[in-house]
């Protein structure tokens, strides 16, 4: 994921650097996915759902990302203008809401083992 995302935005490889992020982006929530927590506490299961949802924005970002580069969002939007300010480059932001959700997360959910 680190090495997609730097070198897609420093513009190295860009067509191939989007789908470079994006597979490291589906073993990183694959990985995750698999991690269970079979306890009780009500706060740490709180926790992994809100991890889904950083999930689906690493995905997004991924996804936001190859439109950056193959347009295919473009026909969906009437104007060139609507596309740029809603869609075009938009990925950073999911990318900056989805590590610093994980970081929140990753940070609770080791202090509210460390209580149990």
């Amino acid at each position: 994921m680190a090495v997609g995302a730097c070198s897609f935005a420093v513009m190295f490889q860009q067509k191939i650097m989007c789908w470079v992020y994006l597979f490291g982006a589906l073993l990183f929530v694959a990985m995750q996915v698999q991690q269970k927590y079979e306890g009780t506490n009500f706060a740490i299961k709180r926790l992994r759902r809100i991890v889904f949802f950083s999930h689906l924005l690493f995905i997004l970002a991924g996804l936001l990302m190859a439109d950056t580069v193959y347009f295919f969002l473009k026909p969906l939007f009437s104007s060139q203008y609507e596309y740029i300010t809603f869609v075009y480059n938009k990925w950073v932001v999911l990318l900056m809401i989805a590590a610093i959700v994980q970081l929140y997360t990753t940070h609770r959910i080791s202090s509210e083992l460390k209580k149990e």
